[in-house]
């Protein structure tokens, strides 16, 4: 069985691609900020491969430190990661200067500080096992401009 870890799990892409490693009958660790949302997901996903495990971690990626109390956490379930998969992510639209500098660092932090933080702590020991994938999903937006979105765009082309 192949271990998927999904960040931003609850939504869009992240929930899309947690179906579809499910499918396929591998078990997932899903991170969220939304403990609500994770239990549905949970549900839902248990009652499409009831055989596969499912585990999960209750993070916000606003907030300080939080990729290593995720790699703590998931130590813990004692399931090598072999996908990491960031798909947590934000964006802002406005005029830079009307924005708060509180929502830019935070978008800053969610969307280009957080994947390699999690790289850095999960890649070791993909790589001393042999195997392992990263995939960090980023945007279009990555190589576009967008008007009065350049803050969410200068993150995503970070990512990419």
């Amino acid at each position: 069985m192949t271990v998927a870890l999904i960040t931003g799990a609850t939504g869009g892409l992240g929930r899309a691609l947690a179906f579809e490693h499910d499918r396929h009958g591998g078990d997932l660790i899903l991170v969220a900020r939304n403990e609500m949302k994770l239990a549905g997901l949970v549900a839902d996903l248990q009652h499409q491969c009831p055989a596969s495990r499912v585990a999960t971690v209750t993070a916000d990626f606003a907030k300080g430190h939080t990729a290593a109390q995720v790699y703590q956490e998931v130590q813990g379930f004692d399931w090598p990661v072999d996908y990491l998969i960031n798909t947590a992510g934000f964006g802002g639209q406005g005029k830079f200067i009307d924005r708060s500098l509180a929502a830019d660092l935070t978008m800053l932090r969610v969307n280009a500080a957080v994947p390699p933080e999690l790289m850095k702590l999960f890649l070791p020991g993909m790589v001393k096992r042999g195997r392992g994938r990263v995939l960090n999903v980023s945007s279009s937006a990555a190589v576009f401009p967008g008007p009065e979105q350049a803050e969410y765009f200068a993150t995503k082309a970070y990512l990419t």
